[in-house]
């Protein structure tokens, strides 16, 4: 599978690497030319620079040979703008937009975006079935924390099959809040043993978030 991901920040980093691990090819493109160096001395050629919003760079990157085309920048009408031509223009088979204000995801999914991804709203979901009717939950203290919120996908030759939540190295105050299995979420116990294929969410400070994944990677 070809996947085009748009948008060099941690979400595009951590997502590429990951799509290499499990053998996909991938193409990360970045707009700044420092982020982009750094990048590219990590990953190699598969990192390119340029403004994915133009068509002429995103022809140039393959866009018309992509199965999936992924944007994940800090800007919602940016992420807007590449998944609309990449479907209207190139004929994309799936679209993947980030969407940082959840305010937004109604548009995205009205002008026709595959799949949306809010990280804000997912954490407002999983908190809405904890609390009372009326309690009000400060999901903007999450971002004056520096806490992240961390998807880790466990495959079939993670370290952490069969193995408890409780039984996990984890790191510092993180902190397991889901587990995406068969489109399903779950409310995770200390008890609750990962399965291949299951997406895990968390919440952990930010300095943290490579050691988190760390613990799920197959090379631990």
């Amino acid at each position: 599978m070809y996947v085009i991901v748009t948008g060099g920040g941690k979400v595009g980093y951590y997502l590429t690497k990951q799509l290499i691990a499990e053998g996909h090819e991938v193409l990360l493109m970045e707009k700044d030319r420092r982020r982009h160096a750094m990048l590219a001395e990590e990953l190699g050629e598969i990192v390119v620079q340029g403004d994915s919003c133009e068509v002429r760079v995103m022809s140039e990157a393959g866009f018309g040979r992509a199965d999936v085309v992924v944007a994940v920048t800090g800007d919602d009408e940016d992420n807007l703008v590449i998944c609309q031509m990449a479907k209207t223009k190139f004929a994309a088979p799936r679209t993947v937009a980030r969407v940082n204000d959840p305010a937004n995801l109604g548009l995205f999914q009205k002008l026709g975006i595959d799949t949306t991804v809010s990280s804000t709203q997912i954490i407002f979901n999983l908190l809405e079935q904890q609390i009372e009717p009326g309690e009000v939950i400060p999901v903007g203290a999450l971002r004056n924390g520096n806490i992240e919120v961390v998807a880790v996908h466990v495959s079939q030759r993670s370290p952490v099959l069969g193995r408890t939540i409780r039984d996990l190295p984890l790191p510092g105050n993180a902190l397991i809040i889901s587990v995406i299995r068969h489109d399903n979420a779950l409310l995770p116990q200390g008890d609750t043993v990962f399965e291949a294929d299951d997406s895990v969410i968390a919440l952990v400070d930010a300095d943290e978030e490579p050691q988190l994944r760390h613990v799920f990677s197959e090379g631990h």
